[in-house]
């Protein structure tokens, strides 16, 4: 299963590649949705290797992935490898400068079940599929807007 979207941003390359490599701030925002987030290796930056511990609730059941950036090439990309028990995924994030001024930022992600467990989640999840692209193409909007303004304020 397979999602993309893409966004652009009016903001340079080098400062979106920035905003998105805050691991801190996405780890902060996942803890304050209830996900226990450690992060292992890789307190140094961005840098292919690091890894995070997760788990959280869904559906009822404690879950637990872990992930790893398993390549970055600043400014321009990085991918993300995540395994659970019974899946897998990947998230590619690339950067394109558009201009001086403005990027265009790609997300694509994809999740395969190794467990019939997890083929069965993700055949529900392929039910719902026209929602779910809705919602990830609006988060991605959401997240856009937010490192324009952080741009635009410095912060």
């Amino acid at each position: 299963m397979q999602f993309t979207a893409r966004e652009d941003i009016e903001a340079p390359i080098n400062a979106v590649f920035e905003m998105v490599a805050d691991f801190e701030r996405f780890e902060r925002m996942a803890m304050r949705r209830g996900i226990e987030v450690r992060r292992l290796t890789g307190h140094m930056g961005v840098v292919p290797g690091t890894r995070w511990e997760t788990q959280f609730k869904l559906r009822g059941k404690p879950r637990h992935i872990a992930i790893e950036m398993d390549e970055c090439d600043p400014p321009s990309l990085m991918r993300f490898q995540a395994t659970s028990k019974g899946m897998k995924g990947m998230t590619l994030v690339e950067f394109l400068a558009l201009s001086q001024r403005r990027t265009r930022m790609s997300v694509e992600m994809s999740l395969a079940a190794r467990s019939l467990p997890a083929r069965l989640f993700l055949q529900s999840l392929k039910l719902g599929q026209a929602r779910f692209r809705r919602r990830f193409q609006m988060r991605l909007s959401e997240f856009a807007r937010e490192i324009e303004e952080r741009h635009l304020h410095g912060s």
